[in-house]
């Protein structure tokens, strides 16, 4: 585990005061780039076969947040999307359910209909996605409208430009605000790594939202380059692990953006459990935002049933 500065668990002293909340941020321990690519790696390379990746590949279905975020988004689109949630493979009831679909806020009361009285969550993304540049009243307000049109779930983007200038006590501020407007949904706090620029960043951001009472962490937007990466998720991954350890509070962690196959969904899966540990094997602690890699999920589950790839025009295009 890695060697943190010591606090009360009651976390008073570090967020009392903007300094006293960049004294800490700035005492984590550095991440070791070269180290933290080089696990990455390792990890990646792991391979499973049958029956474990039978497992592997139902695990990674039920974690999925299976998500549009388009402008040109429908009602027709996401009620398509919510019928491909609860029946991923219509011709196999033993494919598990996705954990959620995620759309923008309009689009929510669509999402709550198409899928009352299933298991499947809704999940809004709110406070300005995706750049976070509104201002505080405008965020709490599109948390609100989000959770009165039935989100279970907010994914809020953070103010990368308040983070990078420093303004660490603006961003903590802003989360805690959206997250008493997002009660009673779980808060996924995006950080958007790939616009944070060391693995230093990702973990003091990490931190900074689960201070501040983030249910999950997530990567990205989806709509900035790099999204999700492996070394990235280790970070975040390896800071859920420290936060639980020192304060008893166990958070999510959501990749989302770039990953596309059963390949990546399963380095992932072994990232998981190799870093935290079979507690976050589970939707309720781990997801994939992800649009295109529930149908190459379903291609390898088909295949290892039947012995034949179905075509990619088997399945829906989401």
């Amino acid at each position: 585990m890695t060697v943190l500065p010591t606090f009360d668990t009651d976390l008073s002293d570090i967020t009392s005061t903007e300094a006293s909340l960049r004294r800490f941020l700035h005492g984590l321990p550095g991440v070791d780039q070269v180290g933290a690519e080089a696990r990455a790696a390792s990890l990646a390379t792991r391979s499973i076969k049958t029956t474990a990746k039978q497992f592997a590949i139902d695990l990674a279905i039920s974690m999925i947040d299976l998500t549009t975020l388009e402008g040109q988004d429908t009602e027709g689109k996401v009620r398509a999307l919510c019928a491909k949630a609860l029946r991923p493979d219509p011709t196999d009831r033993d494919v598990p359910r996705v954990a959620a679909i995620c759309v923008y806020p309009d689009l929510v009361g669509v999402a709550k209909q198409a899928l009352a009285g299933s298991t499947v969550k809704v999940a809004s993304v709110a406070t300005g996605f995706p750049s976070g540049r509104t201002s505080l009243a405008v965020k709490e307000a599109d948390t609100r409208d989000a959770v009165a049109a039935g989100a279970d779930e907010v994914d809020m983007v953070i103010d990368r430009g308040a983070f990078l200038a420093g303004r660490y006590g603006q961003v903590f501020d802003e989360i805690v605000a959206v997250k008493q407007a997002a009660q009673p949904a779980h808060l996924k706090v995006i950080l958007e790594t790939g616009e944070l620029s060391t693995y230093d960043n990702v973990r003091r951001a990490s931190w900074l939202a689960m201070l501040a009472g983030a249910d999950f962490i997530k990567t990205s937007t989806g709509k900035v380059a790099p999204a999700a990466t492996l070394p990235v998720t280790l970070t975040m991954l390896e800071a859920v692990r420290d936060f639980r350890e020192v304060t008893g509070r166990q958070v999510g962690v959501k990749p989302a953006g770039g990953i596309r196959t059963t390949k990546d969904a399963i380095k992932y899966l072994v990232l998981v459990n190799e870093t935290t540990g079979s507690d976050w094997l589970d939707p309720d602690w781990f997801r994939i935002g992800a649009s295109s890699l529930l149908n190459d999920l379903l291609m390898q589950r088909q295949r290892m049933a039947t012995g034949r790839y179905a075509g990619p025009d088997y399945f829906t295009i989401d």
